[in-house]
Order: structure tokens, then C-alpha cells, then sequence
């Protein structure tokens, strides 16, 4: 049994007068990708410098404007890696890199050696603020734990001074979850103060959810209250930093929007220590599905993904939101069906917006195009193979075809699983279109009775066909092609046949346009019902054809 008693219940906020749930996110927040630092630490086997430059250089190209590109002060790597940057000349204008250092003098002074030469910089300083770690770890109390913070922004505004370009502070309370809110609050405020922050000078204030220890709306209260809280609040840019810990960055991150932060570090596809940082393509496209411009250029999701997979070298699950091989696939057969009457219902109504149920987006409209939305196992159903069959190959079948087919691809996949767009297409040609034993349609000529005989029929056929190989022909008349035929078949099978409904459509536009037929038979004798298909470019073929494959299927040549 879980000893469960062993936790504790984190403390939640007290804030009755929170305003964040009336809320609606209406833009896109600054971004801040942490995928060369945050990100890079947390992989098995680290970026080297090159990977490090072509992950840099595809971040510039989504669209980013703030990259933390790591810790110089403490890794050689990431020092050799930011001066190419800037000796090569490398960082766009209008890009900011951002550099991350305690608030130790050696190292903001290694920190500032590793930026020299760039037009604009963040500095991004942190020291960890919980009560837990206060406690267990540096053995402070409040003041002391202020005192690294304000020593530490003394030392890198005065550096700042010196510096030829432009630098930016950032602040992070780490462990800001874990922290009372009254001294995260007391330790911004120092800080903000100590850096002489303005509205023309504004400081980031970073609130990480380092661990996540409660809810989202617990994150989202905590957010709102310092937001409230803050002096002097336009000269302050409210960021977050949310882990997912408990599987809720996501959530954590669009809440604390509503509650006021402007800016969010992340990763793409939220790589990161422990579960990961929070995943800003997985917000970003949230937002576009919502109608909002997610200021990134996130069209190519595959690109994303090759270029991920290969600098960090872990997998994107196949269940990632957006992302994963399978998030636009539906096995089941509701589903399915749902999905295929979504998309006819936007084909016929001319429809702006999109509207399939199912899919919150459009796949196309991020480069999914390619990649089947629908796939058949023996969950599926009818709508899903009359979908494989309209989209993939033109076959739009008639309604009542759809259980009928179905049936033979669920006894297909029972045996073997899952069941392939050029599987189901084969079983089609099997079952339909070459079923031609044992009578096998040849020659058709048709003549136009009207006004030659007191007859009530003003169609002729003469059918020319074999039976188990045994050429044979008949004539017959009737009220048009497919009359006429039904009734010679009749005749010449000894069986009561009859057109229940019939249906067409072409294929393929063009001069070489072929048609697609399809006979609902009846054998009156037995009861027995099926469908029959054609295809033939000239469409009165096409449905004789039909027509005799429906007679094979009810096995009537066999009589």
C-alpha cells in the first residue's frame, strides 16, 4: 500500500480576491526559449558547440527574440560557444542573448568577459529562496539570503556601467513555489530597487515554478498577487518559468497570462531537468488554434521535430500535443466517423473557420498534411474506411456501402492489426472491382428504341460475357442501359434480381477521366443483398460492371 501519509499538503494562497479566472489570453507572451541552457543540461549526452550554433540559428529562425544560450561562467563550452556567436557575427539585430550566473563575483565577471563584443545582453541572476532550501541547504534566513541577491545586482550594474552595450537584468527568486510570498515580494523588491529599474529601464522579474508543488490555479494566484504587489510596476517585466512536475506546465503557464505575466521561458517540446520545462510549442499552437497570432513561425512541425530529435537526441512521443506521429489519427470507429462527416460538412458548406470534430486544428495548417488523420484497426469503424477510401483514393462510397466494406477490413485487421490506406485499397479492388467470376462482363452495345417499336421499353442492350470461361451473350430491353441488363440477367441466371439504388461519381477530372458506379443488388429469391462497383470512363460501363460484380458477390453465377 502507498504510504501516503508521508506528504503533506503544500500551502495554497489565500487570495479571494483573485481576478485571473475571468480572464482570456489575447496575445502572445514575450518568448524566451532556455532550450541552449536549461534545456541542453538536462540531456543525456549535451550539445556540442556545432549542434549547439544550428539549434541556435533554427530558434532565430521560429521566430525567437530572447535565447538564453547557457552558463559561461561555469562551462568552457558555453563560453566557446557564445564567443563564436558574437566573433561570428551570428546574433541578429533585434536578438537578445541571455547569459545565466549566481550572484558570485568571479563568475559575473567570467560572465561579463563571455559577452563582450554583443550590442545587447541579458544578464540573469538567481539565488534560491524557499524556506526548504534557506533551511536545509545554505542554513540563512531571510536577510542573508537578500543580501546575495542585492550583492549580486550591485556588482552586475556596475559592470553594466562599463559595458559598451546594452544590458538587461534578470532576476529569479529560484524555488519561488516553495517561497512565502511576502519575501518574494521583500527580495524583488530589493533587487528592483538596487538596479534603479524605470519604465525606459525596466527589470525582468523571473517567477520560476522550479518544482511544481501545488495546482495550476495555486501557480496562477501566486502569479497575480506578486503582479499586484510589485512597486513601480511598469518598470518591471513579469516573466515565469514553469516546470511540470506534475504534468501541468502547460496549464501553469497559459494561467499565469491571465495573471499577468508578459513573458515565458521554455523549451520546445519541453525538454528540461526532472519532467521538463514547460513546452512553448505546445502554448504556442493553443493559442493559434484559439485564433491568436502565436508571434512564432511554428508552419513546419515536422521540421521542428527532425531538427529537436537530432541536436538533443531524445524522441517526441507519438501522444505529444501537436507534435507526436499519433495526435491526429483516430482508430476508433465514432471517431472516425465523426471526423469524416466534419470534413464533408466544411467541403459542402464553403466554411472560413474550421470546424472537424476531433481535431482542434486543422493538420495541414502545420505541415501534417502528409500524415494519415485516419488509421484502421479493429477499433474502427465504417466511417473511418469510407474515409480512407474518399480521401486517399476518390472512392466516395454510398452510405449503405460503408458497413459493408467495413465488415471485410475489421476481418482483416482482427488478424493482422492495424490496416494500411494501400491494404484497404487492395481489399477493395479484391471485393468490387475484380469480381468478375464467374461471369465476367465483355461488350456492351447499346441501341435507342424510341419511336421504332410499340414496345413500353426504349432502351436495347446486347451483352456480351463468359461463364467460367464459356463466352455467352444475351439482348435484352428495357427502360434505359441498366434496366435493360438487370432484366437479361434475369433471364439468363434464372434468378429474380433487383436494382435496390444506384449511384455515381467521377474519379478524376480531365480528358482521361474515369467514373465509379455502384449497384445495391437484391436477390429476391434469397433475400440476400450486396453492393456491386464499376469503374470505366464511360459511365454507362461502369455501372454494368456494377452491376456483375454484385451478381458474383451474391454468388448467383454460381447457380
Amino acid at each position: 500500500m502507498l504510504n501516503y501519509k508521508r506528504y503533506r499538503k503544500n500551502p495554497v494562497v489565500v487570495y479571494p480576491e483573485r481576478q485571473w479566472p475571468g480572464r482570456e489570453i489575447e496575445k502572445a507572451p514575450i518568448w524566451c526559449s532556455v532550450d541552449l541552457r536549461d534545456g541542453n543540461q538536462a540531456l543525456i549526452d549535451p550539445m556540442v558547440v556545432s549542434e549547439k550554433i544550428e539549434m541556435f540559428q533554427y530558434l532565430i529562425k521560429l521566430g525567437f527574440k530572447e535565447i538564453e544560450v547557457g552558463f559561461p561562467a561555469a562551462s568552457q563550452i558555453e563560453y566557446d560557444f557564445l564567443r563564436q556567436l558574437i566573433e561570428r557575427k551570428m546574433i541578429p539585430d533585434g536578438v537578445r542573448v541571455q547569459v545565466l550566473t549566481q550572484c558570485r563575483e568571479e563568475l559575473i565577471d567570467r560572465t561579463f568577459e563571455s559577452i563582450e563584443g554583443c550590442k545587447e545582453a541579458i544578464v540573469h541572476i538567481y539565488n534560491s529562496t524557499s524556506t526548504l532550501q534557506r533551511d536545509v541547504v545554505f542554513g540563512m534566513d531571510r536577510e542573508q539570503i537578500t543580501d546575495i541577491a542585492v550583492k549580486g545586482t550591485q556588482m552586475v550594474k556596475e559592470r553594466a556601467a562599463k559595458f559598451p552595450g546594452k544590458i538587461i537584468l534578470e532576476y529569479s527568486p529560484e524555488s519561488f513555489t516553495g517561497t512565502e510570498l511576502d519575501y518574494a515580494l521583500e527580495i524583488c523588491t530589493a533587487v528592483q530597487e538596487t538596479w534603479g529599474a524605470t519604465k525606459e529601464n525596466p527589470i525582468i522579474i523571473n517567477l520560476p515554478s522550479t518544482v511544481e508543488m501545488n495546482t495550476p490555479n495555486v501557480y496562477a494566484d501566486q502569479i497575480e498577487w506578486m503582479n499586484r504587489h510589485f512597486k513601480n510596476r511598469e518598470s518591471i517585466i513579469l516573466s515565469v518559468h514553469p516546470h511540470n512536475d506534475r504534468g501541468t506546465g502547460v496549464a501553469s503557464a497559459e494561467l499565469s497570462i491571465l495573471a499577468g505575466a508578459q513573458r515565458v521561458e521554455g523549451t520546445l517540446f519541453g525538454n528540461g531537468e526532472r519532467t521538463g520545462n514547460v513546452d512553448i510549442i505546445n502554448i504556442a499552437y493553443n493559442m493559434f488554434s484559439q485564433g491568436i497570432d502565436p508571434d512564432l513561425h511554428i508552419e513546419k512541425v515536422n521540421e521542428i521535430i527532425e531538427i529537436y530529435e537530432r541536436c538533443c537526441k531524445m524522441p517526441v512521443h507519438p501522444r505529444h500535443p501537436y507534435a507526436g506521429k499519433l495526435v491526429f489519427t483516430a482508430f476508433s470507429g465514432s471517431h472516425q466517423d465523426a471526423i469524416n462527416k466534419g470534413v464533408k460538412a466544411m467541403r459542402e458548406r464553403g466554411s472560413e473557420y474550421w470546424q472537424v470534430p476531433y481535431l482542434p486544428i486543422d493538420p495541414s495548417d502545420i505541415g501534417r498534411e502528409y500524415e494519415p488523420i485516419v488509421r484502421i484497426n479493429s477499433q474502427s469503424g465504417k466511417g473511418g474506411v469510407a474515409f480512407i477510401m474518399d480521401t486517399y483514393f476518390g472512392f466516395k462510397l454510398p452510405k449503405g456501402m460503408h458497413r459493408e466494406f467495413a465488415n471485410v477490413i475489421q476481418a482483416i485487421s482482427e488478424v493482422k492489426g492495424e490496416v494500411s490506406p494501400d491494404e484497404i485499397m487492395e481489399a477493395f479492388r479484391e471485393e468490387y472491382l475484380q469480381k468478375k467470376e464467374p461471369i465476367h462482363f465483355r461488350r456492351l452495345r447499346v441501341d435507342d428504341l424510341s419511336g421504332e417499336t410499340q414496345s413500353e421499353f426504349d432502351t436495347g442492350v446486347l451483352v456480351k460475357y463468359t461463364d467460367n470461361g464459356i463466352e455467352k451473350s444475351f439482348e435484352a430491353v428495357g427502360n434505359g442501359p441498366l434496366d435493360a441488363v438487370q432484366r437479361g440477367l434475369q433471364v439468363e441466371l434464372g434468378s429474380k434480381i433487383k436494382i435496390l439504388d444506384y449511384e455515381e461519381h467521377a474519379l478524376q477530372s480531365g480528358a482521361n477521366s474515369q467514373a465509379a458506379a455502384y449497384i445495391h443488388l437484391l436477390d429476391a429469391d434469397s433475400g440476400k443483398v450486396t453492393y456491386g462497383v464499376g469503374v470505366s470512363s464511360n459511365i454507362t460501363r461502369a455501372s454494368v460492371r456494377a452491376i456483375f460484380s454484385a451478381v458474383n458477390r451474391l454468388g448467383l453465377g454460381e447457380k
